[in-house]
C-alpha cells in the first residue's frame, strides 16, 4: 500500500476541474457568473469551435486589482465570503473560489483586468508545471476579460468526451440564455466564430422584460403565458407560466431561479407538476420562467459543486407556496384572458366601419329550405358592425332571459323551431345584447351546433368553436371537486384490517404522521416494528389497490414531506365520473342550452381544458377569416 502524500497542485486542480468543468458551457457559466458578481452591466461572450478552441468573456464590472491577480487563480481564493456566517447566507452566484484554478489547470488561461482606481490594466497568465502566475502590463478598460484557449489540451481523455462543435455551442447558447433570463439588468452578447448570435440590451421596464423573454423563449411562449407575482411568509414567486394549451412534448422550456440562480430541484419540479396535474394531457410538460426570492439564510446553495441544486431549510413551506400560487394562477385564467389580444386586433380592424355601414341589414339566409333564418356572418367586412364592450352587470339570468325571449318573443322568424343546416347541425339568428346593456360575454353567443359535437359562437373577436362534451366535462368535474371539498373526505372501515409489511422507517413515519394520514381518509396503526394495519380508506377509493395506495402515500411523505396521492386518485375517479356524466356527442342542444354552457365555461376554473388536458375551445379571429377568403387584397 503506497504512503499517503499530498497531491501536486496541478493534479489537485485537475481533479477539481472534473467536478466543475464538464464542457465549454461549464467554463462559460463560471466566467459569466463571476462577471455578474463583479457588478457588470454588460457581458460579452465569444467562442470559437464551440468553445473548444477559444472562450473569451469580457465585462465592465469592478475589475480585479493588480495585487490580487495571482491570487485569483489560486485554489479556494475568493473575495465573496470571509466567514461561516457568509457561507450560511450566500448572496452571490460564485463563492467557492475554485473555478478559475480548475479552468486554468485544463486550459491556457489569461486574465486581464483593471479597477477604476488603477491607471493601467494588468494581465496574468498561468504557466509551468506548478501553475506559477506571471503578470505583465496591458491595455484594458475598467472591467475584466478572461481568455480560455485549447480546453482540455493537457487531458486528452476529457477532450475525447466533447461532442460536435454544433452540440457544444448549443450548450453554450443555453448557458447564456439562462444567465440572460436571470439578470434583466445586464446586457449580453454572444458570438460564435466571429458571428453575432445573440445581442441583448438591459431590460429595465416590464415591456423590455417581456421582449427579452420572447426573444429567448419564443414569442409564442410570452403570448400564451400568465404573469404572476405573489408574496407570502417571506417568500416571493413571480414570473411567467404558460397556459396548459402551450404544453411541450419535452421539459425543454422550464427555467426556475432562486435568488437569481438557475436550479434544478426535485421539490420544485414536484410542486409545479402537481399544480398542472389537472390540465395537462398525458405526458405533456408545462413551460415556465419563474423566480423565487427567499432569505439567503434559508436556502443552502453549497450542496453541489456546480451549484445547480439547492436545499431549502423549510422545503414543505416552499413546496406549498409554489404549488398554491401556480394552482391559483391557472385556475383564475378565464376565456377573456385568452381573447384579450384577439379583441384588440378586432377593434383595430373594425375602426374603419362607418356608422351608415354599421346599420346595414344582414343578408338573407343562404341556406335553402330555411328562408326565415338570417345568417349572421353574411355581412361583408366593411358592413360588419363593431361589437360592444363587456359589461359584467349583465348576469347569467339576464342572458338566459334574453335568449329565451329570442325563442319566444316576436321579431324572430321560425321561432320555436331549431332549423337544421345539415344532419347534426343547428343554426340560429345572430343575437344582440339587451337594450342599453352594451354587453357581450367573452365567449360570445351561440349561433349553431355542428355535427352534434361542436358549438359555434360569434364574438367580437371572431368565431369560437367549442367542444361541448369536453367543456361540460370540465364544468361537471370542477363542481364535483368543490362539492367534495365542502363535504370533506369520508372514510370507509375495512371489514378485515389489512396487514402490511414495511420498513422500520416507513412504520415510524406512519406512526408519527397518523393525524395527517387520517385527514386523507387513511387510518393506519403500527402493530409491530415493521408492520402496519390499515383499518380505513377513503370511501371513494374502495375499489383501489389499498396496499399500493398506502405504499405510494408513505413514499411521497418520505420524499416531499407530504402526499397528495389520495387527492390525485380521488380526482381521477371524479374525472371519470364527470366524463360519463357529461353531455354526449350527437345530442342536439337548443340555443339557450348552448349559451348556458358558454356562460358556465366563463365562470368555471380551468375551463380551457377538459379533465384529460385537451382544449375545450378555440378561436378563429376575424383577421384569420379574412385571410382565408383573401379579403382586403
Amino acid at each position: 500500500m503506497p504512503h499517503i502524500q499530498l497531491l501536486p497542485p496541478r493534479l489537485a486542480n485537475q481533479i477539481a476541474a472534473g467536478e466543475v468543468v464538464e464542457r465549454p458551457a461549464s467554463v462559460v457559466k463560471e466566467l459569466v457568473e463571476n462577471a455578474l458578481d463583479a457588478g457588470a452591466s454588460r457581458v460579452d461572450v465569444e467562442v470559437e469551435q464551440g468553445g473548444a478552441k477559444l472562450i473569451r468573456v469580457r465585462d465592465d464590472g469592478f475589475g480585479i486589482g493588480e495585487a490580487d491577480l495571482p491570487l485569483s487563480l489560486s485554489r479556494h481564493a475568493t473575495s465573496k465570503i470571509t466567514s461561516l456566517d457568509d457561507l450560511e447566507a450566500v448572496g452571490t452566484l460564485g463563492f467557492r473560489g475554485e473555478a478559475l484554478a480548475s479552468i486554468s489547470s485544463v486550459s491556457r488561461l489569461a486574465l486581464t483586468s483593471r479597477t477604476a482606481e488603477q491607471e493601467a490594466a494588468a494581465r496574468v497568465q498561468v504557466e509551468g508545471r506548478d501553475m506559477d502566475a506571471s503578470i505583465t502590463p496591458a491595455a484594458h478598460p475598467v472591467g475584466t476579460t478572461v481568455e480560455v484557449r485549447d480546453l482540455f489540451f493537457n487531458t486528452p481523455a476529457r477532450r475525447k468526451f466533447l461532442r460536435t462543435e454544433k452540440t457544444e455551442f448549443n450548450h453554450v447558447e443555453e448557458c447564456i440564455r439562462r444567465q440572460a433570463l436571470s439578470r434583466f439588468d445586464a446586457g449580453f452578447t454572444l458570438r460564435h466564430n466571429q458571428k453575432v448570435v445573440q445581442s441583448l440590451r438591459p431590460a429595465a421596464s416590464d415591456l423590455d422584460r417581456e421582449r427579452r423573454i420572447g426573444s429567448l423563449c419564443g414569442q409564442q411562449f410570452i403570448d400564451n403565458a400568465v404573469l404572476i407575482d405573489t408574496e407570502a411568509t417571506g417568500l416571493r414567486l413571480w414570473g411567467w407560466v404558460a397556459l396548459p394549451t402551450f404544453s411541450r412534448s419535452q421539459a425543454d422550456l422550464q427555467y426556475f431561479f432562486v435568488n437569481g440562480r438557475v436550479i434544478r430541484d426535485k421539490l420544485v419540479a414536484h410542486a409545479v407538476r402537481q399544480a398542472y396535474r389537472d390540465v395537462l394531457y398525458n405526458n405533456r410538460h408545462p413551460a415556465f420562467v419563474l423566480y423565487l426570492e427567499v432569505d439567503p439564510a434559508t436556502v443552502d446553495v453549497n450542496v453541489h459543486p456546480t451549484k445547480h441544486e439547492v436545499r431549502f431549510r423549510d422545503g414543505r413551506l416552499v413546496h406549498d407556496f409554489i404549488f398554491r400560487t401556480l394552482h391559483r394562477a391557472l385556475a383564475d385564467v378565464r376565456p377573456d384572458d385568452h381573447l384579450r389580444g384577439a379583441v384588440a386586433e378586432s377593434f383595430g380592424r373594425e375602426a374603419s366601419v362607418s356608422p351608415a355601414a354599421a346599420q346595414t341589414a344582414p343578408a338573407a339566409s343562404p341556406f335553402p329550405g330555411n328562408p326565415g333564418v338570417t345568417y349572421p356572418g353574411a355581412m361583408s367586412g366593411q358592413e360588419r358592425p363593431a361589437a360592444p364592450s363587456p359589461n359584467p352587470q349583465w348576469q347569467a339570468s339576464d342572458q338566459m332571459a334574453f335568449y329565451q325571449s329570442l325563442n319566444e318573443g316576436g321579431g324572430v322568424e321560425n321561432r320555436g323551431a331549431q332549423p337544421a343546416v345539415e344532419a347534426g347541425s343547428a343554426v340560429a339568428p345572430a343575437p344582440t345584447p339587451p337594450q342599453g346593456t352594451g354587453e357581450e360575454p367573452p365567449l360570445g353567443y351561440a349561433i349553431a351546433q355542428l355535427h352534434g359535437i361542436y358549438i359555434l359562437a360569434q364574438s367580437r373577436a371572431g368565431m369560437i368553436v367549442v367542444d361541448m362534451h369536453a367543456a361540460h366535462e370540465r364544468i361537471t368535474y370542477e363542481r364535483m371537486k368543490r362539492a367534495l371539498d365542502e363535504q370533506d373526505l369520508k372514510s370507509q372501515p375495512l371489514l378485515v384490517p389489512m396487514s402490511l409489511a414495511v420498513s422500520q422507517k416507513e412504520a415510524a413515519l406512519a406512526e408519527s404522521h397518523g393525524s395527517e394520514l387520517q385527514q386523507l381518509g387513511l387510518q393506519i396503526e403500527r402493530i409491530g416494528p415493521e408492520t402496519l394495519a390499515v383499518r380505513q380508506i377513503p370511501a371513494l377509493l374502495r375499489g383501489a389497490d389499498t396496499e399500493q395506495l398506502v405504499r405510494d402515500v408513505l413514499a411521497d411523505v418520505i420524499e416531499h414531506g407530504q402526499s397528495d396521492r389520495v387527492k390525485a386518485m380521488t380526482h381521477e375517479l371524479l374525472g371519470t365520473m364527470a366524463c360519463h356524466g357529461s353531455v354526449r356527442a350527437n345530442r342536439q342542444l337548443t340555443i339557450p342550452e348552448m349559451n348556458s354552457l358558454l356562460r358556465d365555461m366563463e365562470a368555471t376554473e380551468r375551463s380551457g381544458q377538459c379533465n384529460h388536458g385537451r382544449p375545450t375551445w378555440t378561436l378563429v379571429t376575424l383577421s384569420e377569416l379574412d385571410k382565408l377568403f383573401l379579403r382586403g387584397r
